[in-house]
């Protein structure tokens, strides 16, 4: 490859033909990219314009920089971790996927109301009273981490009959719902997957690489008249994690994917 001459701007051209060598197979995963140096010699352009053709690439989560080494291809390597999204019953015992991941901190325990987001989910109006838990959690054997929230709305806490969701909405996830499986309920679930870019917090918390995608596992518990009862949120890194189901053809309710 000689100097750029296609139109456009120039550091997207540098840009177009360093990515081209990586689909191509010319530089691979976790080698070095050419020096700046290089990069200015064998395209012809300023030290600006490959400043700003590798933060594009960058950006683009196709290489990484590591200070005082350069420019390195990224290696994607195969998710570390199973998230198994299954939920069995045994009887009065419920168990989740994530049973055994490890609490990092205590929970998080606050009121707030439903969003333009969450309150369609629970088929409430927008700032509705609910109970939310944020907890941060750990894969005990790969440390992928991955952000759980249970929304609790003050009418479904109402319906416990022992009084537990109102004085102590951190309650475990199964344990809830054993609760409500006491109270009447026959529960079934609805679930969407989506992925976007974390927000600064999320992405600290995740521990995530900059310009990766993290998921979004968004489950409604639904009670007697299909009601929605809770709504549980599971963040983690696409990078890291990939969600499992396990499916039979009597399930009463599919999941939903978008």
């Amino acid at each position: 490859m000689g100097e750029i001459q296609r139109p456009g701007a120039l550091y997207q051209q540098v840009a177009a033909e360093i990515r081209n060598g990586i689909v191509e197979g010319e530089y691979k995963p976790g080698a070095p990219l050419p020096s700046e140096a290089q990069l200015i010699e064998r395209y012809g352009v300023s030290r600006p314009t490959v400043r700003k053709a590798i933060s594009a690439l960058r950006a683009e989560g196709l290489i990484e920089v590591i200070h005082g080494k350069g420019s390195y291809v990224r290696a994607l390597p195969a998710p570390a971790v199973n998230i198994e999204r299954t939920i069995t019953r045994s009887g009065k015992t419920f168990r989740t996927g994530h049973h055994d991941w490890q609490q990092i901190e205590e929970p998080t325990i606050y009121r707030t109301t439903t969003t333009a987001t969450t309150g369609p989910l629970l088929k409430l109006a927008e700032g509705e009273a609910l109970f939310a838990v944020d907890r941060l959690l750990s894969d005990p054997h790969t440390d992928t981490r991955a952000l759980h929230r249970v929304l609790i709305p003050f009418a479904t806490a109402a319906d416990d009959e022992a009084g537990q969701l109102g004085e102590a909405p951190d309650t475990e996830l199964e344990q809830i719902y054993a609760l409500l499986a006491a109270a009447g309920h026959k529960l079934t679930w609805d679930e969407t997957v989506s992925a976007r870019m974390p927000l600064p917090d999320e992405r600290d918390a995740l521990r995530v690489p900059d310009a990766t995608p993290i998921l979004l596992a968004s489950r409604v518990t639904l009670g007697t008249d299909q009601r929605p009862l809770i709504l549980e949120e599971l963040r983690t890194g696409a990078d890291r994690a990939q969600l499992a189901y396990r499916l039979t053809a009597d399930s009463p309710r599919a999941l939903h994917a978008v």
